[in-house]
């Protein structure tokens, strides 16, 4: 079975990308074209059944922006067996909530540089 980027996700990925929220736009500006310690970032990356907002494959990390629907319970539950899944595949997970991004990206982008396994 194929992971990384399934052929029946792309419709979904391209509707995510082009539909990034607020952060998610002002967090990829500081990913994009390796400007983050130089490493490649993806966005809307579908691993499994799932697609991730950010995955740089080098460090095998993926980052998560959540809204308001991510803390209700559903929100949760699903969270935790999607984090439960790509955990599994020996990925590492970070979840940010959206205004963390939006108050203080410094945080957010020295967080992400921590989670890098050589700096």
């Amino acid at each position: 079975m194929k992971i990384f980027n399934r052929k029946n996700l792309k419709p979904r990925r391209k509707e995510l990308r082009n539909n990034m929220t607020f952060a998610e736009v002002l967090l990829w500006n500081e990913l994009k074209q390796s400007k983050l310690a130089n490493r490649k970032f993806r966005r809307q990356q579908s691993i499994g059944y799932y697609i991730v907002d950010f995955y740089c494959p080098e460090e095998h990390l993926i980052i998560e922006l959540d809204g308001k629907e991510h803390f209700t319970d559903k929100g949760k539950k699903y969270d935790e067996g999607r984090t439960k899944y790509l955990k599994s595949l020996s990925l590492k997970v970070l979840r940010f909530e959206n205004n963390e991004v939006l108050l203080n990206m410094e945080y957010v982008l020295k967080r992400i540089k921590e989670n890098f396994n050589s700096k």
